[in-house]
């Protein structure tokens, strides 16, 4: 095709960098050697076409030029000229405005994104599986996860997907060189370095009224190309961003259920199989924390956005959607959580509607298992069940307390306890005595 270079070259220039028209148009003249008449025209029904948010795909820009007919008529009359001042460039890290700063790795081709993850291109192809080999296959040589099944309240369930080791390194070397160099926003507080729960909680203690909405399937809610989206969007090149994502979703296979059905019996089909058959971000990678703080960060400015609006504060921990404030967002809570699910609609996630409560001063206020109508405490439930669990094993052995089935019974208690220490370390003083009367088996 006579034209090629120009749509690869043009599509290359609108994909650079800046959306801002001002810097499409420029770039695309330094590309094109002249500022053409129609060439700013052009580049506005480009981003009234795809908008200023996400950077489309490479094929998709070239799909959009050689359907717009007023560049069409311009390139078919200035054919000649227009082909002399064109030049093919090569892949290389494009980040927008804002992230030269966050020192990125420069990963450019499939072959630097093998040689850094120490990988033949082979074995990286085959590790991020983007044409769903593994999924389609009755009997692969080898899965890259192993699965597991957690039942939740209300009778769903939750599917835990683990890396195996070598994935599980590939992963941890992207969270650690990529994904934590990218700033969280301010509303986020898990997954987080220097956050935790204690400041998830804390801006809502002592409010009139407090808002807790609960998000569905949020890990396989975010789907695989959103996920590459993401890192095209870091600046990466598409074929290096597709493998990066690549890495870092799957896409669960029948194989997988019917295991966990051998074990446990019959689990839920239907939408929830569908939802996990596609590419997404697994439950159990050590990237998909952070991936989807991330991928959720335009969710979290809209939101703390509305929530300003009425004088209202919003913290996020994961799935778990906090908002609180006094007399102005008391008088509209129920109409405000409307607004918050349909914009979490928009975007693709669906609230949990069973566990969204409005709770004013007259009840308990509780968050993420505290309490914060005056001050942060644990919850005396929760509190009381873990003393007397705690007490019979002491007396009993804790042989028979495990009602749980808990892999690691003795890490599991040890991980409560130490909890209620980091939130009020007082009454953990006493539970931490009992702990440490319990007789284990070496």
């Amino acid at each position: 095709m006579p034209h090629s270079s120009l749509l690869i070259s043009l599509a290359d220039a609108l994909l650079a960098g800046d959306p801002a028209p001002e810097s499409l148009f420029e770039r695309c003249t330094s590309i094109l050697g002249k500022r053409w008449r129609w060439l700013r025209p052009l580049t506005a029904r480009y981003l009234a076409n795809f908008g200023p948010v996400l950077r489309p795909r490479h094929r998709d820009v070239i799909t959009f030029l050689q359907g717009d007919k007023p560049f069409q008529r311009a390139l078919a009359k200035y054919s000649d000229e227009l082909l002399g001042t064109v030049h093919l460039t090569p892949p290389q890290m494009r980040p927008a405005p804002g992230q030269q700063n966050w020192g990125l790795p420069v990963i450019e081709t499939p072959g630097d994104l093998a040689a850094w993850l120490g990988l033949d291109i082979g074995e990286l192809r085959w590790f991020a599986d983007l044409k769903g080999l593994l999924f389609k296959k009755d009997r692969p040589p080898l899965d890259h996860y192993h699965y597991r099944i957690q039942t939740k309240r209300f009778g769903s369930v939750r599917l835990i997907e683990a890396p195996k080791p070598r994935l599980k390194d590939r992963q941890r070397q992207i969270l650690l060189w990529i994904l934590d160099k990218v700033p969280a926003h301010p509303a986020v507080h898990g997954f987080v370095k220097g956050r935790s729960i204690r400041t998830f909680v804390a801006p809502h203690i002592g409010q009139s009224v407090l808002l807790r909405i609960d998000l569905r399937d949020f890990f396989p809610t975010f789907g695989g190309v959103r996920i590459q989206n993401l890192f095209r969007t870091l600046g990466y090149p598409e074929a290096v961003g597709d493998l990066l994502g690549g890495i870092c979703t799957n896409a669960t296979p029948v194989r997988a259920w019917n295991e966990v059905e051998r074990k446990l019996g019959p689990v839920p089909s239907g939408e929830l199989r569908r939802m996990y058959s596609r590419p997404h971000l697994p439950q159990g990678a050590p990237t998909s924390p952070t991936l989807s703080n991330i991928s959720f960060y335009r969710v979290d400015c809209r939101l703390s956005g509305l929530a300003k609006s009425v004088g209202a504060t919003y913290t996020r921990y994961a799935d778990d959607l906090a908002f609180s404030g006094g007399g102005e967002f008391e008088r509209c809570a129920e109409r405000f959580a409307r607004h918050v699910a349909a914009i979490l609609q928009e975007e693709g996630f669906r609230v949990h509607h069973r566990k969204t409560r409005i709770m004013r001063q007259g009840v308990r206020q509780h968050l993420a298992g505290l309490t914060t109508n005056t001050k942060m405490n644990i919850d005396r439930r929760n509190f009381d069940q873990l003393k007397a669990v705690l007490t019979n094993c002491a007396r009993l052995g804790p042989e028979g307390q495990n009602r749980g089935n808990r892999r690691n019974f003795r890490a599991h208690l040890e991980g409560r306890v130490s909890f209620v220490e980091m939130v009020n370390p007082a009454k953990a003083r006493r539970l931490r005595a009992i702990l440490n009367q319990i007789q284990w088996e070496s």
